[in-house]
């Protein structure tokens, strides 16, 4: 084995494809190197730029190799860095993010969250994530071996994916979980098998693998599904940067998350997932934790018309959704005032496939989303997802089922007045209350005293240009257990006639302001909260 040791302390000046470290002796001595493994040490400094978070250290691949190992480390405990590999077309070969073990990748195999294909000549990159940097500069150490001889054996669950028929057909409401990470992501653990027997035993249909910045997992799905043919694998990714998570649903190709590297923006992220016929949908976008939960808060500026869905609950009530699914309705509700259909989503974030023991861990299926489709397949529940035809019981299975219509419309549609009659029904919710909900606010609350239960409403059409909004809650006191995507009513022509002022909120022991946007008392304990949860929360990246 040679190796080539080199040590480098400086970083050149800002270039448009992002900033680099030069290597240009370490390429000139490979370049004389025999067709031998080869090893190179880099010791840099990333900078700190507000503009671009990512650095690069290129690299020299001479022909013949066929696996490359990257080693990584940061030499600083206060900050944290993320790392991935990108090859010298810029192709996206893997992003480990936080994983501390080295990244392997080959012709034929490649360790998790990298993909293996061919070892092209050239210019290689590691990607360097500056995720929080406290110590600057920010000192780290890359080790790179070229081989020419594989030592990562092939994954025979691996294969090319592929789109599986239906694994059940009719219209109906099925479960699923829209936020489940498997070890493809970095700080998750389970395997697709696991996360399978998992949800199956809380009787879901179906979960979105949505690992962060890969797509290194949906080679295992055709094999996986084949073992597990009662419970559908939906493809998609976690889309993480530093200032906001977004899934999205329905993606099976890796999309750039490199922020500011050769102008790469957010837009174009929406873009490319909705090109591939895919769902963009914000996460968790109220989990303001500061470094303490690096980007889980929503910080990008996206016009709502480009945003399918919104995560409302993110882990179950009871662990976490209780503290942020106020201010998070607060939000969905603002996108939805511009005009813009918005599905309401939930998802656990789940990274142990249910075996985690913290009193905030969430497993599969706590928030439970029911979402309406002609059949299980992932275009169908896409198709539903896209329709705004979902409800999300905010913390699992046990809680109970509400649906809203109007005459033959539901969920999801467009309904013109001049009058309506909303009607409620609710199934598993005895003893508890049910609401209507008018653009954010709750106009009447009627008591459960039977199961299933109906209710109905009857209801004007709004005046002027905005149409109204109206879903369905269940709530058992000041627990919220169960809410519904938006019914649209259309506005009717002419002026309103004049009523006298509104009447208040109907909900008995609960103000409107404090359902919708959050109580203080609730607030203050979001922030004792980030002390509590935060090393969840790094370890699981959410």
């Amino acid at each position: 084995m040679l190796w080539l040791a080199y040590t480098h302390r400086g970083v050149t000046h800002p270039e448009p494809h992002g900033r680099s470290i030069s290597l240009a002796c370490v390429a000139l001595v490979l370049g004389l190197v025999p067709r031998a493994a080869a090893q190179i040490v880099v010791e840099g400094e990333a900078p700190r730029d507000d503009d671009v978070a990512f650095s690069f250290v290129p690299f020299e691949v001479p022909a013949g190799t066929v696996e490359i190992e990257v080693r990584h480390a940061t030499l600083d405990a206060e900050n944290i860095l993320d790392w991935g590999l990108l090859d010298p077309d810029g192709g996206f070969r893997g992003w480990g993010g936080g994983n501390t073990e080295p990244a392997i990748v080959g012709v034929e195999a490649a360790s998790r969250s990298y993909r293996a294909g061919p070892i092209a000549a050239g210019t290689w990159r590691v990607v360097i994530g500056e995720a929080k940097i406290v110590e600057t500069p920010a000192r780290y150490r890359v080790e790179i071996e070229l081989r020419t001889a594989p030592t990562l054996a092939v994954d025979p669950d691996r294969s090319a994916y592929a789109p599986v028929p239906a694994l059940a057909v009719g219209a109906r409401w099925y479960a699923g979980d829209f936020h489940v990470h498997s070890r493809e992501s970095g700080d998750a653990q389970p395997t697709l098998d696991a996360i399978a027997r998992f949800a199956r035993e809380r009787g879901l249909d179906f979960v979105l693998l949505s690992d962060h910045n890969t797509d290194s997992h949906v080679e295992l799905i055709v094999r996986a599904q084949a073992r597990h043919p009662a419970l559908l694998f939906i493809p998609g990714v976690e889309y993480t940067t530093y200032a906001g998570h977004a899934n999205g649903i329905g993606v099976t190709r890796y999309v750039d998350h490199l922020l500011g590297v050769d102008g790469a923006t957010i837009h174009d992220a929406v873009a490319a997932i909705h090109a591939q016929g895919g769902l963009f949908s914000i996460n968790h976008p109220r989990l303001d934790l500061g470094d303490r939960c690096i980007g889980c808060a929503w910080g990008h500026d996206v016009p709502a018309e480009r945003v399918d869905a919104i995560e409302i609950a993110t882990g179950g009530w009871s662990q976490s959704a209780s503290l942020f699914t106020p201010r998070v309705l607060t939000l969905w509700n603002e996108l939805e005032a511009t005009g813009a259909h918005v599905a309401a989503l939930g998802g656990s974030d789940d990274h142990r496939a249910g075996t985690g023991t913290g009193s905030f861990d969430s497993p599969i299926g706590d928030p439970l989303t029911m979402v309406y489709a002609e059949a299980l397949s992932v275009d169908a529940i896409v198709r539903g997802v896209r329709a705004g035809r979902t409800v999300v019981r905010l913390q699992g299975p046990a809680d109970p089922m509400l649906e809203l219509s109007a005459g033959g419309a539901m969920i999801g549609d467009v309904v013109e007045g001049p009058r309506l009659t909303l009607r409620a029904r609710a199934t598993g919710g005895a003893g508890s209350s049910l609401r209507f909900v008018r653009n954010g606010t709750v106009v009447e609350v009627v008591a459960i005293d039977a199961d299933p239960f109906e209710a109905e409403l009857a209801i004007e059409a709004p005046y002027g240009d905005a149409e109204d909004r109206w879903r369905a809650e269940i709530a058992d006191g000041r627990t919220l257990r169960t809410i519904t995507s938006h019914l649209y009513v259309r506005p009717q022509p002419g002026e309103p006639p004049d009523a006298g002022p509104p009447p208040a909120p109907a909900e008995p022991g609960c103000s409107c302001r404090a359902h919708e946007g959050g109580s203080t008392r609730a607030w203050h304990a979001a922030v004792l909260l980030a002390f509590v949860v935060a090393p969840w929360r790094r370890a699981q990246g959410a």
